[in-house]
């Protein structure tokens, strides 16, 4: 079923219930589980909107239960604390009167400082990437069903990976690197309001993480034989940016053992400028038999 950003928007636009509570909702399409990109960023608009004069810079969040897509979340804000120059948040999403996620996220005022970034990878630019519906149009020999369905579908989200040869079936396929590059944007313009991008970024950052942590085994996510869920989830954000123009996401998973997968992430603006960082450990788990 279709998922637009228009729906992502308003589902975004949280209800507030209370002066430090606030109600979300999920899509009503066919998920699941909630994706965890979702809680994480209705988690950070909950506690952004208790701190209406500074934005954030980072947050870090557990994933605690599996979140039910019927079911409203209610999103709890602690006031930690109100310096001069930084706020602290925690904030408990709930659901059947039990939390699901928890977030701690840092505010800012903004203020200059020292600068500098590394370098983003050379990689093509998208316009020379297969679009999704070059991706649609492949032969489904070359590309698994799987795959296929994934990118057939209405989603807030624009992808284009950088190499989509990873997911084709290569019998005895030698080890690849662990490291993937995305194109990434907004499927439609947002608002100007940089606060809406934040939160459309902390729900893009959640995608495709656990995926590099198994493209060194020659797996992917539509593994049937994989059980796999995000763990915890950590992101900074550095500059200035919009989601609705491409973003470029760097990823490299230094580590999996004892069935859970690390990745780390960077992403850039198409004009090389690094606007956040990502690290996730998730849980990844060969099923038995």
């Amino acid at each position: 079923m279709a998922f637009s950003v228009t729906d992502l928007l308003a589902i975004l636009e949280l209800e507030q219930i209370e002066e430090n509570i606030f109600r979300g909702r999920s899509p009503q399409i066919g998920w699941q589980r909630i994706f965890g990109g979702l809680v994480i960023a209705q988690a950070m608009v909950a506690a952004a909107r208790t701190v209406p004069d500074r934005p954030p810079h980072s947050l870090h969040g557990y994933f605690i239960l599996p979140g039910d897509p019927a079911a409203p979340i209610i999103f709890e804000v602690d006031r930690l604390r109100d310096g001069k120059s930084f706020s602290t948040r925690q904030c408990v999403a709930i659901q059947h009167g039990r939390p699901i996620f928890s977030l701690s996220a840092s505010f800012q005022v903004e203020e200059p400082g020292l600068d500098h970034q590394i370098e983003m990878p050379d990689v093509p630019p998208p316009e020379s990437l297969p679009s999704e519906a070059d991706i649609m149009a492949l032969n489904p020999s070359t590309l698994p069903e799987g795959i296929k369905r994934y990118f057939d579908r209405e989603r807030p989200v624009e992808l284009r990976p950088v190499d989509l040869s990873r997911y084709l079936p290569v019998a005895d396929a030698e080890p690849r690197s662990p490291k993937q590059h995305i194109w990434m944007r907004a499927s439609h313009p947002l608002p100007d309001d940089p606060s809406i991008h934040r939160a459309f970024l902390a729900y893009l950052s959640d995608m495709t993480l656990l995926d590099t942590s198994l493209v060194v085994h020659n797996r992917s996510l539509f593994d049937g034989g994989l059980q796999v869920a995000s763990l915890d989830h950590s992101l900074w954000f550095h500059r200035a940016f919009r989601a609705d123009q491409w973003l470029l996401y760097a990823q490299d998973s230094p580590s999996s053992s004892g069935a859970r997968g690390l990745t780390r992430g960077l992403i850039y603006t198409r004009e090389g400028t690094l606007v956040a960082s990502v690290a996730q450990e998730g849980l990844i788990r060969v099923r038995a038999g």
